[in-house]
């Protein structure tokens, strides 16, 4: 334990509340009485205390990755980190990474051990250096390739982190590259370096529909990716504006000098045919009981209307003329509700029917536990009575659950149960009780705009 660390709980709590209590004093403060160089010494003074306050941070998320269980944690640590502070999930991963790398830790045998980042600790404990410089210092250190030895690793962390206090991060990310260039001149890298830094993130949906990509392909990924485009990206090939694009053989010189398309857009619309035709192959195989296949949920007015959406099984939104198109070669399912209740679609087999997972797909659209933002295609049937009470499997019985939240459904954890109106409202188990029933309304947005369902006209969906 550091020498002058606190350990008693009162003392901690205490801590705590002396340190709100000044933020309280100082939020209510009025500075007009300042001059412009009193103001800006405030300033620094703020972000040296802003600085500073994920030092205690750092050491809570590593007790928690170290000693707390999924069950107490109510889920994976960045869930629980994300409802307990209300932030996003991507934030919470970010100081759950943070926390590994600045944080105090333990050896095996419980002995402490310097942070990673011992320099950059340091600094930032001291208030020194801010989230920027952090971001800065940690790509670097973790951007080395494998073979630099630990303390010429270390050596240059610990520079870095002492020119942070005097650059701002703009300033320090030159350093750092030069840096990494001296200690890297040949830019020599493992397969191992390779495949830290290989991934893609789809980002989310934009209001026109569009979603970003980006991501680090690995030299294999880069070299499969141009022999595809090679084929079905060349001037001519896969046009979506033509009435029957070319997709076999060499296009036409028509098509060709008819191809208005950039060189960006036809690499899109030859990875769009290739992934096409990836799941007409049907050699994917099955996906939760179901062949890999897109479905798309949208009401029967909707599309006999030609308007709207249709939302798909991974949480996207789909215009209607493309749902249409797609509808040309799907097969069709029709779902109806009655005040959101499945009409007649049960039988007597623990595993739910391919029926009833479409069906799921219309109904719950992803996993219900509250505030879980997973779609259907990556979540699980979960039997709300549990199959060995009911012996039968009915339709309206059943919710989507991701992984996570189905195996955390357990006697003395969560519990589910249908409310009237056929939501599946979950339980918490007593030390994470808030007082009543959760629901997860991020599925179904819409229901935030009703006032009563009761009175709601039946609907009818249909699966594509």
């Amino acid at each position: 334990m550091r020498s002058g660390a606190v350990a008693d709980r009162e003392a901690i709590t205490a801590a705590f509340d002396a340190l709100e209590a000044a933020l309280d004093s100082v939020a209510g403060l009025e500075f007009d009485a300042l001059t412009t160089r009193e103001w800006l010494a405030l300033l620094a003074r703020c972000e040296r205390v802003r600085r500073r306050v994920p030092v205690p941070e750092h050491q809570l998320i590593n007790h928690l990755a170290r000693q707390a269980n999924p069950e107490e944690l109510g889920g994976k640590l960045c869930h629980a980190i994300a409802d307990q502070t209300r932030t996003s999930r991507a934030e919470a991963s970010r100081r759950i990474r943070e926390a590994a790398d600045l944080g105090p830790r333990r050896g095996l045998t419980g002995e402490p051990l310097a942070p990673v980042l011992a320099g950059t600790a340091k600094a930032q404990r001291a208030g020194s250096l801010g989230a920027g410089h952090i971001a800065v210092i940690r790509r670097f250190y973790h951007q080395l390739p494998g073979w630099v030895d630990q303390p010429t690793r270390d050596h240059a962390e610990a520079d870095l982190a002492d020119k942070a206090t005097q650059y701002r991060p703009e300033q320090l990310a030159g350093f750092a590259d030069k840096i990494a260039n001296c200690l890297n001149p040949d830019g020599n890298f493992r397969d191992e370096d390779r495949a830290r830094r290989r991934g893609l993130t789809l980002g989310n949906q934009h209001a026109d529909g569009m979603s970003e990509l980006r991501g680090w392909l690995t030299p294999e990924a880069r070299a499969t990716l141009e022999a595809v485009w090679a084929k079905l990206s060349a001037p001519g090939v896969c046009n979506p504006t033509e009435d029957t694009a070319c997709v076999d053989g060499p296009p036409s010189q028509e098509a060709i000098d008819a191809d208005t398309r950039s060189r960006s857009q036809r690499h899109h619309d030859g990875l769009n045919a290739a992934l096409r035709a990836v799941l007409a192959s049907g050699e994917l195989g099955q996906h939760n009981g179901l062949p890999a296949s897109i479905i798309v949920t949208t009401t029967l007015a909707e599309l006999e209307a030609a308007s709207g959406t249709g939302l798909t099984g991974g949480g996207s939104l789909l215009p209607m003329s493309d749902v249409i198109r797609l509808a040309r070669h799907a097969r069709h399912y029709l779902a109806v509700f009655d005040k959101g209740k499945t009409l007649a679609l049960y039988h007597s087999r623990r595993l739910a029917s391919p029926g009833q997972r479409i069906v799921l797909y219309a109904k719950d659209r992803g996993c219900t536990a509250p505030g879980c933002d997973v779609p259907g295609y990556y979540s699980e049937v979960h039997h709300v009575t549990p199959y060995a009470h009911c012996r039968a499997t009915d339709v309206n019985d059943l919710t989507f659950g991701c992984g996570p939240h189905h195996r955390l459904i357990k006697p003395g954890g969560w519990t589910t149960r249908k409310s009237a109106n056929g939501d599946t409202e979950w339980l918490a188990p007593p030390h994470l009780d808030r007082g009543q029933p959760r629901v997860n309304a991020f599925h179904h947005p819409e229901k935030l705009l009703r006032h009563g369902d009761d009175d709601e006209d039946d609907e009818s969906d249909l699966e594509v």
